[in-house]
Parts: structure tokens; sequence; C-alpha cells
């Protein structure tokens, strides 16, 4: 088994800094966060500060030389990952690993064009989303990296090594048994309570307590849901639920990270919820009003957002 001991990290916002601030502590060392030449300065002379902590990290540029990451560990923002690809090249090994924390389906995918399916692992964040105010993020803790190949059922070589740095470094994680299974959950999650929450600027209270903003949600995840099944994936029928349960389990007044982003007046990723949802639907012929209608809503507040900045 390889012994984790570079970590490459793109992206220090609110999924990020998590990851950052737990490897940190472990090993100092360990950890490279990859940044543009132009943010170094601005990150060590206005540095982050994680629940109300200042953290400086050990930063890299795609022009560094001299550094090769056993692991890279990617949370930026779905539009950021072309870039992404070009600055991380430099880094990679042929037994490099590679986990996607982005939203949705499609960056595993777009990772394993580029640098071979081998060794990239499915993955994804879980948890009490963190609250950003420019550089200051809190996070109460609560959450889990779940990863892994599609099945397993027994663990390979590179899923293994993830899991044993996840334990020295203190990083909470899941290993489910069917992965493709537990990523649609989570895609059901975003397709369902970020787009509503964004639509209705509504925090998971609102859920909690109103049924007529729930069954908003539901009826975008319904739709997801149809197109999982007829992808091949499993035992469909427990999704809903199961997401369900986890609204339970949100604090009230936090904000989707879509909802903050559009408060933000940043752009959304409607394209890898309510646009992915369409996109595959029609490739089974599979009617989808609902994320059809995020969609064009979405679009328009973001352009809406756009052009007011």
């Amino acid at each position: 088994m390889k012994e984790i001991k570079n970590v490459l990290l793109c992206g220090l916002g609110a999924i990020g800094s998590i990851y950052a601030v737990n490897i940190d502590k472990y090993d100092k060392n360990s950890l490279k966060v990859l940044v543009d030449a132009s943010r170094i300065n601005k990150y060590k002379a206005s540095p982050l500060i994680f629940n109300g902590e200042e953290k400086q990290f050990n930063y890299i540029t795609d022009k560094d030389t001299g550094f090769c990451a056993d692991l890279i560990i990617i949370a930026t923002k779905n539009n950021a990952l072309p870039q992404v690809i070009q600055q991380v090249t430099p880094f990679v090994a042929e037994d490099t690993i590679f986990i996607s924390l982005l939203n949705g389906l499609k960056s595993e995918e777009i990772l394993a064009e580029a640098f071979g399916a081998e060794h990239i692992l499915y993955s994804y964040f879980i948890g009490h989303a963190s609250m950003r105010e420019g550089r200051r993020i809190t996070h109460d803790g609560v959450y889990k990296t779940v990863f892994g190949k599609k099945d397993n059922t027994v663990y390979c070589e590179d899923v293994l090594s993830v899991k044993n740095f996840f334990d020295k470094a203190g990083i909470n994680y899941d290993i489910p048994q069917d992965m493709l299974y537990s990523m649609w959950w989570k895609f059901l999650v975003n397709v369902g309570y970020n787009q509503a929450s964004a639509v209705l600027d509504a925090d998971y209270g609102a859920f909690q307590n109103s049924q007529k903003a729930n069954d908003i949600a539901i009826k975008l995840m319904e739709e997801a849901v149809l197109v999982a099944k007829a992808q091949g994936v499993q035992n469909t029928e427990k999704l809903i639920p199961e997401v369900l349960e986890i609204l339970k389990t949100m604090i009230p007044e936090t904000k989707t990270s879509m909802l903050q982003d559009v408060l933000a007046k940043r752009q959304t990723e409607v394209d890898v919820f309510a646009g992915y949802v369409s996109e595959l639907a029609k490739k089974y012929s599979i009617s989808t009003p609902y994320n059809d209608m995020f969609f064009t809503l979405l679009s328009a507040i973001d352009e809406k957002n756009m052009l007011s900045k």
C-alpha cells in the first residue's frame, strides 16, 4: 500500500479550508496549497481566518518545481476545473491519487479524460455547510468525506492509502459499498435543496417547517431519481427518503452553498445540477419540467447578478 506523504490542495474556500486546516495541523510539511502567483502575497497579507483563528499555509504555484503529489484534493468550483487540470499537471505522477469534492457527477469523468481513470476516486463532501464572509470561514466540524471506487466490497490500494492518511490527519470519512448510489444520493441533495433554496432565498429551516417549500425540492429530486434509474443506479426508491432524513439533521439557520453564491453575487453551479439532469433525461426521453424551469430561473439570476457587479 502506498503511503501518502505529499498532498496538493486546490481550492481554499468553504470546503477546501476544512481539509487545509486538518492536514496542516497533522503535518504542515505534508500540505501544499495551489494558488495563482498573484494571490500568494494577498493571502499572506490577508490570511484565512478559520473559526476565528488566522491560518497560513505552504502555498505553491504551477511554476514551482520539485514537488510531486501523492494525493491531489480538488475543492474549487466546477467552472475552475479546466484551469485546475492545467495547473496540477506538473505535480502529477503515474500513481498520483485524485479526490474531487466538486458538486455534481461530472468531475471524475473529466479528470479521467485528462489523467486516466485508474487513480481517480469517486468522492464528495457532505455535512453542515460552512459560512463564508470574505476571508472568514466558520464551520462546526460536522462533515464526512465520502469516497471510493464504484464498488468497495473490497478496498483497492488507492482507497486504503487515502483511508490510512485520513485516519492520521483526523479527516472524517465514509467508504460506502455502492459508491454510485451514494454519489446520486448527494446529487439529489444538491438538485433539490441547493436549487430550491437559491430561488426561494430559504435556509434549511424553511424546508424543515414549510411543506410547500419542501415539496418543490422533492419535485426536483423526483425527476433526478427517474434519470438515476435509467442510468442503472440500484435501489433508487431509497434515495429521496434518505435525503429527507438528512434534512432533519441540518442546522435550521444554515444556508446552502448555492444560496450563499446567489447572495454574494457569485455564479451558481446550475449547469451541473438542473442542467445535467435535463441533459441526461433527454437521452431517455424523460420529462423534467421542474429542473428545466429551475435551470431557466437560476441562469437568469446568474445573469442579473453578473450585470449588477
